[in-house]
């Protein structure tokens, strides 16, 4: 069993939009932390509003991170950096062929649809808020998660081939 061939073109373009989705939330974050009055783009009313989530509680460290450390704290990055670094690791650890690579990009990406599930419940019924952005990045970790499972059961199947 080989890798599958289109797992890198989706890889690729999965993680290019995780990244590009992740900026531009760190963008509306910080625009709207230094201009309150600042609109973003994906702000289309109410109760449609990214910028409301990101400058939420719960759009740094998860709203976990600050009930154990200062909400100032370095530790208490915005979620987008973490976007960032996880899409940056899966894009870089997606041109691995190790096992180790594959079970990573596996354990990482059951963390970031975990971490997706909870976030959307935090939006429905806490925030109640439709932020295009978080739910474009759940579905992007949805389908890492599905490629990093056929990847791992490919590399696999190969190592078992080649030994």
């Amino acid at each position: 069993m080989a890798l599958p061939t289109w797992e890198r073109k989706v890889r690729i373009f999965l993680c290019v939009f995780g990244l590009f989705l992740s900026v531009y939330a760190l963008h509306v974050e910080l625009s709207r932390e230094s201009n309150p009055d600042y609109r973003a783009m994906c702000d289309l009313g109410e109760s449609v509003s990214c910028s409301k989530v990101f400058t939420s509680r719960w759009g740094r460290g998860f709203g976990l991170v600050q009930l154990v450390v200062a909400e100032d704290s370095p530790l208490n990055q915005p979620n987008s950096v973490l976007g960032i670094i996880f899409y940056t690791l899966q894009m870089g650890l997606g041109l691995s062929l190790s096992k180790k690579a594959a079970m990573f990009l596996v354990f990482s990406s059951w963390v970031s649809v975990a971490g997706s599930i909870y976030l959307a419940c935090i939006l429905a019924f806490v925030l109640g808020d439709f932020c295009m952005v978080c739910v474009s990045t759940y579905v992007i970790n949805f389908a890492l998660l599905f490629t990093n499972l056929r990847r791992r059961g490919a590399i696999e199947g190969m190592k078992e081939k080649a030994g």
